[in-house]
């Protein structure tokens, strides 16, 4: 958090939904560490603490059950649209009302030009997870919608994951291999582009006209070791 959270905010406050309420919800195991940032009038800013986990994995995983309770204990009651993102990215143009819907799913920006065969789904039989055939390959560092809908996807996710783990069994990509399966089944009414998060890495590419977020500099070796 100490490395990502603040640009992501302070970049947000530029250009995610600007001239709307937003309210900013900080899932972590040191609320308070969560630093100030100075707010647009209309937005808030609240640290939700969580279980503090050891694998990196299992973060990345049991996400979906606290963003379940979130929304049963909060959000449910005090806002309509909810976008789930991971905090290591940077946003770097404008990320506005255009990208609500009742359910929303992002393409991934190094798989949206690849064929079916090349998807990292998880191919394991015995994972809920399981996919042998899909439409695309969804990024799960960005995902939303109504909180209803928003819901149902965490939650369905967090099922799948603790029938995996009852099973001694681990998806590929974690909750992003649940989060594949459940748009496989439950087809998002909105898919956005890879403009919304982008991977600089890639380089140019002239379908990509305007950048909206891109990945922050990836820091896994002190990370995730």
């Amino acid at each position: 958090m100490e490395v990502y959270l603040k640009e992501f905010l302070t970049s947000a406050e530029r250009h995610f939904m600007v001239g709307l309420p937003v309210d900013y919800y900080i899932f972590t195991d040191v609320p308070h560490n969560v630093p100030t940032v100075q707010l647009a009038p209309g937005r808030t800013l609240r640290a939700i603490p969580v279980k503090r986990y050891e694998r990196w994995q299992d973060i990345s995983m049991m996400r979906m059950k606290a963003i379940t309770e979130a929304i049963d204990n909060l959000i449910s009651t005090r806002n309509q649209y909810v976008f789930c993102m991971d905090v290591d990215q940077v946003f770097v143009g404008p990320f506005g009302s255009e990208a609500l819907g009742d359910s929303v799913a992002l393409l991934h920006a190094y798989f949206y030009k690849s064929s079916v065969t090349e998807y990292t789904y998880d191919r394991n039989p015995k994972s809920v997870a399981y996919m042998n055939d899909g439409d695309y390959y969804y990024h799960a560092a960005v995902f939303g919608g109504t909180w209803q809908n928003v819901r149902n996807i965490t939650e369905s996710c967090h099922r799948g994951i603790k029938t995996d783990k009852v099973n001694d069994v681990e998806a590929l990509w974690h909750d992003e291999s649940h989060l594949n399966k459940y748009f496989w089944l439950h087809k998002p009414s909105k898919v956005l582009s890879p403009e919304y998060l982008w991977a600089s890495e890639i380089g140019f590419t002239y379908e990509i006209h305007v950048r909206r977020m891109i990945w922050a500099e990836k820091h896994y070796g002190i990370l995730r070791d």
